[in-house]
């Protein structure tokens, strides 16, 4: 199979531990790209906050190449920023949840368009964020303050222990009707708008593209990348992937994410 579009999760899979791209990696993509390959990165963080990762691909700015963004509620080309999708949650729903959430005193993100707004910042997050995204630091127990001014696409809250994480879940189900959840980096539960996720957001660009489902490719390390997983071609998993994700994977990498795992899948499916 000739795969044309490369759709590529950025945290614990495209980056080194260290937030870096290694030059394997690097080398990879480029040479991927110069076949006429579609690497386009797939992450839960916005267009704005991955532009020092396209820079370093060589992508930034770029016709013809591709962002999927806030786990697929947004698709951009990178000449220009161009959107070509863009399906955030309903205002008064993400407040609602925002308010709810905040009862659990735990750090929060608020994402929109192009801004990352962060309550109770720990020292651990702010450590984990450090090279990833920037972000501004905010005091807010609702969304009142960008009400009418941004949209809000996705809202995450921040903990370690993944238990208590779907505990925060299963107490505010009721409000999720019309929200697609899930968890990743082993530390954010992520609401975003029905029927939002990374594989819905790979489809939606290969039909875009005219690019036949099953010519495409995905790279993934966690739960945020199992609907990816699952609606690519061929879906491969880094080696240093969280073991629930295995069973949608139809190889693993040897290498892990410090080791240019997405190089090896490159190279051997690809190049």
């Amino acid at each position: 199979m000739k795969y044309k579009i490369i759709a590529c999760d950025m945290d614990e899979t495209l980056l080194s531990s260290d937030a870096t791209i290694c030059r394997r990696n690097i080398e990879a993509i480029t040479a991927a790209i110069a076949k006429g390959v579609k690497f386009v990165p797939c992450t839960g963080r916005g267009f704005r906050s991955i532009e020092g990762v396209l820079r370093t691909l060589g992508l930034y700015d770029q016709a013809d190449q591709y962002v999927i963004g806030f786990n697929g509620a947004n698709i951009t080309e990178n000449k220009g920023s161009r959107s070509l999708f863009w399906d955030p949650i309903p205002f008064d729903l993400a407040d609602r949840i925002f308010r709810r959430c905040c009862t659990y005193g735990q750090c929060m993100h608020i994402y929109t368009r192009d801004v990352v707004y962060i309550t109770n910042i720990t020292p651990d997050e702010e450590a984990f964020l450090h090279g990833r995204m920037g972000y501004v630091p905010v005091e807010a127990e609702d969304l009142d303050f960008i009400r009418g001014k941004e949209e809000v696409c996705k809202l995450i809250v921040t903990n370690t222990d993944y238990d208590y994480l779907q505990q925060i879940h299963a107490e505010i189900r009721p409000l999720l009707d019309d929200i697609t959840v899930s968890f990743s980096s082993n530390r954010y539960i992520e609401f975003m708008h029905k029927g939002v996720n990374k594989g819905a957001g790979l489809w939606k660009l290969a039909d875009i593209l005219g690019v036949a489902h099953e010519e495409t490719m995905a790279i993934g390390d966690n739960i945020n990348d199992i609907d990816m997983l699952k609606a690519a071609g061929l879906s491969v998993g880094v080696h240093n992937l969280n073991p629930v994700i295995r069973q949608y994977c139809d190889v693993v990498t040897d290498a892990t994410n410090n080791e240019g795992a997405v190089a090896e899948a490159i190279e051997k499916y690809v190049l």
